[in-house]
């Protein structure tokens, strides 16, 4: 293009692109980030005061969760929904009812039978007295160290850790009338789950997926931890040591504890141990139950574990700090569900973020590699007396 007077037409500059409204006021990355990490903080602190009621709620969730095959398995059969309902809620009352009185007789057994002990902790007091004052410890040093060991407090320490679990089902009543009410919902679950799959595909995937690994979870540490009971509790009754039901049952329920759950079902037949026998008795219940839940609960047992909920060692671990700071002692039994019910909702329901289920899972398989194919022998061409192809022309 040309001008009047013969000259190249000079472009008109180009238009300074302007930014819309809504870009104009869109927010920083980092202003983000700093927005969700503190309404995680308010999220969190508000479930720390309502510990008492979100701990039993998400118990009769789980529990539930853990019965609704028997509802599914009875629809299938085409059998009356009630049915199913009836079955699953009996099946989960006897379980609670079963651990509740299990734990309320045992405890005031081991209330009954601690006091006999008193003249072998003194035994105790005095030899513990002696070997360190061969050691060259002072008299008011042992003095003032031993003087807090009292049997009393002994039995103190033990009973609240046993009240501790019978403080999980205090709210029994609540935790019954709960799981009443979620029993007649699970009667109609599958068909609204069935609607929320066509409205909402992403939602349904989520909480399909939570209950299935919470589900796995609670088969797979059941399994294992009627395992660790029985053999734990034959190997307590073969040594002699008293009340080898109640630690049996205290080894079943800690197995729902991920980590640490050994060290505290190992705690109370130790020093139950060092009361009947002295400190080789105490060793070798130590031994017994080291060698037994380390084979079973550290080797053979996280690999299901990990398979079934699909969260790394670390995590699980961190998912037991935080949810038993949150949460108490429930939250310490419950921190593998609570943790994949986290993780459904903040990441499982979005595909854009399920790529961070490969940061927090357990160990995968390296894809394997496909084999390589021979090369297939190349065939040398008929050459010209130049060394180029044979060509015709048409």
């Amino acid at each position: 293009m040309f001008s009047k007077k013969g000259k190249p037409a000079v472009a008109a500059p180009a238009p300074i692109p302007t930014l819309s409204g809504s870009e104009n006021w869109s927010i920083p990355r980092g202003l983000i980030v700093l927005l969700g990490i503190a309404a995680t903080v308010v999220a969190v602190g508000g479930m720390k005061v309502f510990g008492g009621i979100l701990g039993p709620v998400f118990l009769a969730l789980v529990l539930t969760i853990a019965v609704q095959p028997i509802q599914d398995w009875s629809q299938r059969r085409g059998w009356p929904k009630w049915v199913g309902m009836l079955g699953s809620l009996v099946t989960v009352y006897l379980i609670l009812l079963g651990l509740a009185a299990s734990l309320i007789v045992s405890t005031a057994q081991l209330a009954t039978i601690l006091p006999q002990y008193s003249e072998e902790m003194t035994n105790l007091l005095n030899e513990g007295r002696d070997k360190l004052a061969d050691f060259g410890v002072s008299t008011e040093q042992i003095q003032s160290t031993l003087s807090s060991i009292d049997l009393t407090k002994v039995v103190g320490v033990l009973e609240s850790g046993l009240e501790g679990l019978l403080g999980i089902l205090s709210d029994l009543v609540f935790i019954l009338a709960l799981l009443l009410f979620m029993a007649f919902d699970g009667m109609s679950i599958r068909s609204r789950l069935h609607v929320l799959a066509e409205q909402r595909p992403e939602i349904s995937y989520a909480l399909s997926t939570f209950a299935a690994g919470t589900r796995k979870y609670l088969v797979v540490s059941t399994v294992f931890g009627l395992i660790v009971a029985v053999l734990d509790g034959g190997a307590l009754w073969l040594m002699g040591i008293q009340l080898p039901v109640l630690w049996a049952l205290l080894s079943f329920i800690t197995n729902y504890i991920p980590n640490i759950g050994f060290v505290i079902g190992v705690i109370p037949p130790a020093l139950l141990g060092l009361l009947q026998g002295g400190p080789w008795l105490m060793l070798w219940v130590i031994v017994v139950y080291s060698v037994i839940n380390f084979v079973i609960q550290s080797i053979i047992q996280p690999k299901f574990v990990g398979d079934a909920v699909g969260l790394s060692v670390t995590m699980t671990f961190l998912s037991l700090v935080f949810w038993s700071w949150v949460l108490g002692a429930l939250g310490a039994l419950l921190a593998i569900p609570l943790s994949l019910l986290v993780k459904a909702v903040l990441l499982d329901i979005d595909p854009a973020t399920r790529w961070a289920d490969i940061l927090i899972s357990g160990p995968r398989d390296m894809p394997k590699e496909k084999p390589e194919e021979p090369e297939k022998p190349k065939i040398p061409a008929e050459s010209e007396p130049n060394g180029g192809p044979d060509q015709t022309s048409k």
